[in-house]
């Protein structure tokens, strides 16, 4: 399997990656290429961004959640029959998982598809140390093939020729230059960029903008040139049927999992639907914000990340929506729900009345809640079986209280112990965002509770 690719880095986060990166997919996408978007790490927001400019779903690949013997496989099926991926990193190029040295690293993930490495560099303080800087981080790890750099917030024709001048010294090809310019219109809140489906308008005019300024400022052909010194990789792409071990069709009607989307609940993995899909299910988006009834013959329920603590008094107002899911939870129903849902099925948010099928309330704090996490299931449930292991991704500002039932849904075993979420009936709560390529036995245990439902 060989795909042209680039991976897109930075000494530290702030540098430009994602302008960079997202400006570089749409840039390569209007000249007709078929690009495949990816992300290193758990980061649902940039892949929206990313499949705006490609108008392909963006892929997260994270070797602490799924394995770094995923990684390769999960590209290649993401980059299938594309002209050339890029994936865009994650922190600075060799900050991973706290504690475990390169695992979940941008240069981890580098070293796996065996791809070349565009570092972006803040050069707007600086000259001639940029090549100390550059040479640092390209003899850090020689396994780390870094190809070149791209310069950004350069300041004038004179600052330019001095860091290209360091550059050139130290054998370090520039692939592209950016200017201070006014930052491109990309609003962020407490939890990082404003996702795209909060405004799309305005955000695929800043997709527009961003692809403006690199095919100003970067060697388009360069780069593409340097993507196809990747070589092939030595895997066969990942499978979703062959994952869940190809569930035969049963030949009656297929039960249907309503998975929650629009503007309050963006955050999921586009390979979820495609292994529920696979295990038997027919997966059908309903929006919370405007749907009053879930889909006809909904038998599943899977209610993602995003942030309904933005959206909670539309959210409230939606009494009929509300109603049903507590109804189709008070039934046995399968609910999986992530982090947002996890707040929607509270009893409250914010003072806010929501579903009310956990007694548990919700509201936001000043303290953010991020990290890796190692799990254990503490009970059975229409998600995983007790005793299932998994790893996931915590990433919040927000509380519940209780955090945990009677049945936990969760027992984390690293950084901490303790036990999190609810299980009951058929709910199962939580904030641990998961990966369920990690898991596929997940996908498949929720879609045949879903058909025993129906």
């Amino acid at each position: 399997m060989s795909v042209p690719r680039l991976v897109i880095a930075a000494p530290s986060s702030g540098s430009g990656k994602t302008t960079v990166a997202t400006g570089l997919m749409a840039a390569f996408a209007e000249r007709g290429l078929a690009v495949s978007p990816h992300k290193a790490g758990p980061d649902y927001i940039d892949p929206g961004y990313h499949a705006l400019a490609t108008g392909r779903p963006g892929r997260n690949l994270d070797a602490f959640m799924c394995g770094p013997e995923l990684v390769a496989p999960l590209f290649a099926h993401g980059s299938a029959g594309c002209d050339l991926a890029v994936v865009e990193g994650v922190m600075g190029l060799y900050d991973g998982a706290a504690g475990r040295g390169e695992l979940a690293s941008t240069a981890q993930v580098a070293k796996l598809l065996r791809a070349p490495v565009v570092l972006v560099v803040d050069a707007s303080s600086q000259s001639r140390s940029v090549a100390a800087l550059v040479h640092g981080f390209a003899s850090f790890d020689p396994q780390v093939r870094l190809g070149g750099v791209i310069l950004n917030k350069v300041g004038s024709d004179r600052h330019e020729a001095m860091l290209r001048e360091a550059l050139e010294e130290a054998g370090m090809p520039v692939l592209g230059v950016m200017r201070r310019a006014p930052q491109v219109a990309t609003p962020s809140r407490h939890l990082g960029l404003v996702p795209v489906a909060e405004r799309r308008a305005d955000a695929v005019a800043a997709v527009a903008a961003l692809a403006g300024q690199v095919r100003a400022g970067c060697d388009l052909d360069a780069l593409m040139a340097l993507a196809r010194t990747a070589p092939p990789l030595d895997c066969a792409a990942w499978s979703p049927r062959d994952a869940v071990s190809a569930v035969p069709d049963a030949g009656g009607r297929r039960p249907v999992v309503a998975v929650a989307g629009g503007a309050a609940f963006t955050f999921s993995y586009a390979e979820h639907a495609e292994l529920l899909t696979a295990s038997g299910a027919e997966v059908v988006t309903f929006d919370p914000l405007r749907d009053e009834s879930l889909p006809e013959g909904a038998s599943g329920l899977v209610i993602g990340g995003g942030f309904p603590e933005v959206y909670a008094p539309e959210l409230s107002a939606n009494e009929p929506l509300r109603k049903a899911v507590a109804d189709f939870a008070a039934s046995g129903g399968p609910v999986a729900a992530e982090c947002a849902g996890l707040l929607y099925l509270a009893r409250s948010l914010d003072g806010k009345p929501m579903c009310g099928v956990l007694d548990a309330d919700a509201r936001m704090s000043e303290r953010l809640t991020l990290g890796y996490r190692e799990a254990v299931a503490v009970t059975d449930s229409s998600l995983a079986a007790a005793g299932t292991r998994l790893r996931g991704h915590e990433f919040h500002r927000t509380v519940i209280e209780p955090g945990a039932g009677a049945e936990p849904a969760w027992g984390f075993t690293h950084p901490e112990r303790r036990v999190e979420g609810f299980v009951r009936q058929g709910v199962h709560a939580s904030y641990l965002h998961t990966h369920w390529a990690a898991r596929p036995s997940v996908a498949r245990r929720f879609a045949e509770a879903a058909a025993a439902h129906r």
